[in-house]
Order: C-alpha cells, then sequence, then structure tokens
C-alpha cells in the first residue's frame, strides 16, 4: 500500500503543542489528524486531489495525509481504516471502493469517536457526511448528452464503470442508460457495463474484446478516470477515432492529447484538487465541532446545499473537457 502524508506534529506529545478535546470527545494536538482513504494510489486524478489535500492542510490547521491502495480493492481501504482507527485520528476521509464492504470498518471508527466524511460515496452507511460536486443526475445526464450527439442519437454503445461495486460509477450509469431510454430511444446499449475504467490496461483488453465482437459499435461511454485513457490507445491504434465516440471523465494531464487529436471527443470532471481541499475543510469543522449549514460556502465551490437527512452536502461545478478548455486544466496539475 503507497501512504503519502504530511510529516506529523514535531510536537505531538511533547507538551510543546497544546492538546484540545474536540467535538468527538478524543483529545488531539493543535491540529487534528485526518487520513483519507482514496480508491487507489498514484494515478493523476488522486494525485491531483492529494496535492489539494496538502495545500489546505495548513490552511485550514488540519494535519492531513491521504492513503492510497496499490489497487481498487475495498480489503486495502478497509486495513487502511483499521489502521487509522490504531492511530485515533480525529477524521477519516474515503473514496469508497465497495460501500458494503465498508460500512462495519467504519462504523468501529465512529463508535471510536472518530469522524467519518465521504466522498464519491452517496450511499455509504456509517457516514456523519458525504459531499458531491455534482448531482447524480446531472453528471449522467450530461454525459448521455454528449455521447449521444456525437453519435447523431443512434447506434450501439456501451458502458465502463471502475469496478461493479464503486457506488457513484455505477449511480452515473443508472441515471445516463435510464435518460437514454428515454430521450435517445434509437440508441441501444449493448449487454452490461463492465468494470474495468480504474484501469488502463483492463480498459485497453475490454475495447478490444469489444471491437471484436461489435464490428458496428459506435460509442463508448465511461464512468472512471482511466476507461477514456485505455479505450483511446485502441481507438487510436485501430483508425476507429472518427467511427467510435469516446466520451468519459478522466484527468486532462492524462487526455489532453487524445482530446485534441479528437480520439476522446469530450466529457465531464469536477476538480479533484477542489475535493481534496474540501475533505480537510470539512475535517476541521467537524474536528472542531461546528454546525454543517444549508448554504454555507466550501472553498472552490462557493455556497452548498446541506440535506441533513440524508448526511449530504451538494455542490454543482463541472469543468467541460473540451478542445477549448483541456489546457488550461491540464495547467492546473490535474
Amino acid at each position: 500500500m503507497n501512504i503519502s502524508r504530511r510529516t506529523a506534529l514535531a510536537a505531538l506529545g511533547t507538551g510543546v503543542a497544546a492538546a484540545t478535546l474536540g467535538a468527538t470527545g478524543i483529545a488531539y494536538a493543535a491540529d487534528p489528524q485526518t487520513g483519507i482513504v482514496v480508491k487507489i494510489g498514484g494515478i493523476p486524478w488522486f494525485n491531483a486531489m492529494e496535492a489539494g489535500i496538502k495545500k489546505a492542510s495548513p490552511e485550514f490547521k488540519v494535519d492531513a495525509w491521504m492513503v492510497g491502495p496499490t489497487q481498487a480493492d475495498a480489503a486495502q481501504q478497509v486495513r487502511a481504516i483499521e489502521d487509522l482507527i490504531a492511530r485515533k485520528v480525529a477524521v477519516i476521509g474515503i473514496v469508497p471502493n465497495d460501500s458494503a464492504a465498508l460500512e462495519p470498518v467504519l462504523g468501529r471508527a465512529r463508535q471510536a469517536g472518530i469522524k467519518v466524511i465521504a466522498h464519491e460515496g452517496p450511499d455509504q452507511k456509517e457516514k456523519d457526511w458525504d459531499f458531491e460536486l455534482t448531482t447524480v443526475d446531472g453528471y449522467g445526464k450530461a454525459h448521455m448528452d454528449l455521447l449521444a450527439k456525437e453519435m447523431g442519437e443512434e447506434g450501439q454503445y456501451i458502458v465502463y464503470v471502475g469496478s461493479l461495486t464503486v457506488p457513484l460509477h455505477n449511480a452515473w450509469a443508472d441515471a445516463a442508460i435510464a435518460y437514454q431510454k428515454e430521450k435517445y430511444p434509437k440508441m441501444q446499449m449493448l449487454g452490461d457495463r463492465f468494470g474495468v475504467a480504474e484501469s488502463v490496461d483492463d480498459s485497453i483488453k475490454t475495447t478490444q474484446d469489444q471491437l471484436r465482437a461489435n464490428p458496428d459499435l459506435k460509442g463508448i461511454l465511461t464512468f472512471g478516470s482511466q476507461g477514456p485513457i485505455g479505450a483511446a490507445r485502441v481507438l487510436d491504434d485501430r483508425g476507429k477515432a472518427e467511427s467510435i465516440a469516446l466520451v468519459g471523465g478522466f484527468s486532462p494531464g492524462q487526455g489532453a492529447k487524445y482530446v485534441k487529436s479528437g480520439v476522446i471527443r469530450g466529457g465531464f470532471i469536477w476538480n479533484p484538487m477542489t475535493a481534496g481541499e474540501i475533505f480537510v475543510q470539512l475535517a476541521s469543522m467537524l474536528a472542531a465541532g461546528q454546525e454543517i449549514k444549508d448554504n454555507m460556502e466550501l472553498t472552490g465551490v462557493g455556497p452548498v446545499r446541506v440535506y441533513p437527512d440524508k448526511k449530504l452536502i451538494q455542490a454543482q461545478k463541472l469543468e467541460s473537457l473540451d478542445k477549448a478548455n483541456i489546457d488550461r486544466l491540464a495547467e492546473l496539475g490535474l
């Protein structure tokens, strides 16, 4: 497991830094410790999120770091959370691979007085809050509208998600597919979705297999940052970019060349660096016992809607991955 974190306060345990008592009842140093467990380490999306975490930590006076498992594997996330519980951190952040698999260990964290913040996990149980930077319907429909436009609103397409257990990817896919059936009846989804879009290699292999199996394929819709990259390599190599529309969200720096060449027709993302900053801001608020209020302002997104019954903090801040915008996003380090 690749663990990256800011060096712990040298004053911890020495009496140099004053200890305070947070809302959880846990005593922690002036900068509360926060471990944020993401789906997989070492890919551009989560590298950008880690940059946001590091940027915001001094601003919000939180000792925060990111834990990036070596594989998109729920078991590795469970072990990482167990380690954070043992460290008696104040807050745990999670971008879940499998919400159900994480429920027991997050329950133990909360029983220990640790606050839990989820992102890309609106259905995650045993959380204090989940924050999202787009709505499920809005994100799914935006991608389907673009795919339909690029396919001429007819023909066969396939769908990739990060894995069949990643909750938000599958919710986006559900929204996009339902919307297609309603608005674009001449389009047809082939088979079931493929859980490959967190791996370039798996996306390459699946795209190769699907091109062989479906010679009339006209579209690929992918939710998961590595899906468009793997599929683009295959379409580019085989000269299929003009006949097959590829749409999905990805890290701008990783996919810029494919957007410029037209292999990737476009997509939408929120800024993962901003998500990292929000993790830290919310950790600071929860550790200090501050109230989460409707219309409060979060860094990078402004006022947000708060739904206490769903434990949901909802923002709406999408960026278009098109030729006009891609270089600006890539220059931000995304």
